[in-house]
């Protein structure tokens, strides 16, 4: 299990977005494990909210995203919840519009974000993790977007990210197959910017997160 050592200080979304402070770096847990922290609406509304607050914070310099578990970083939508929240065009338009909204507040978060990725990063993780401005991930880790393969669409600005990130050939190749690729191919095309065993992964995350922390604010 990722060795996240700081106690959350206040959660959201009963608890399955859990936020709190360790030596100046925020940290949002997604704390959804026994779904592989697959998310819900009311998960991306949480995750929002512990943006705004640890963006608000004076003493919170950057922000660090991790999944919780040893399973995955975001594994999707939580597709148990499409019955609710997508059950008619309009209901889905509606979780369109407000998950949105979380994803344009991360691509605009004016204070510098990391993705700590272990395990799954599927789908709509994949778009958490391309929204960060910095990507440190396990050698366990397993990226991919299974849109085609569920017959869903995926969003214009997830798809913008991914191309900026690999090039529109791989973009093409990730999207229209629906594969998945290990960490060492993610950083080979440009998906993820470090790899580092299981047992280094929180440690390198903070390092790099308290490098920055200590650099002069107007220059970051």
């Amino acid at each position: 299990m990722l060795d996240v050592p700081n106690k959350p200080e206040k959660s959201f979304a009963d608890g399955k977005i859990q936020q709190g402070i360790a030596d100046g770096v925020g940290v949002v847990t997604f704390n959804n494990p026994a779904k592989r922290n697959a998310m819900s609406l009311d998960m991306w509304e949480g995750l929002g909210q512990a943006l705004l607050e640890l963006r608000d914070h004076p003493d919170v310099r950057v922000v660090i995203m991790v999944g919780a578990g040893d399973k995955a970083f975001v594994s999707g939508a939580d597709i148990s919840q499409f019955e609710k929240t997508r059950h008619n065009a309009e209901a889905s338009e509606e979780y369109s519009r407000k998950s949105a909204a979380q994803r344009a507040l991360l691509a605009d978060y004016p204070k510098p974000t990391i993705a700590c990725i272990r395990g799954f990063c599927l789908g709509g993780g994949m778009q958490v993790a391309m929204l960060a401005d910095i990507r440190i991930a396990s050698d366990t880790s397993q990226f991919g977007i299974p849109a085609a393969k569920l017959g869903i669409a995926y969003g214009y600005d997830g798809l913008k990210h991914l191309v900026s990130l690999v090039g529109p050939s791989w973009a093409r190749l990730l999207m229209y197959t629906g594969m998945r690729i290990d960490s060492a191919e993610a950083m080979r095309i440009g998906l993820v910017d470090r790899v580092v065993t299981d047992a280094e992964l929180w440690n390198a995350t903070m390092e790099i997160a308290r490098n920055i922390s200590g650099n002069a604010p107007l220059a970051i």
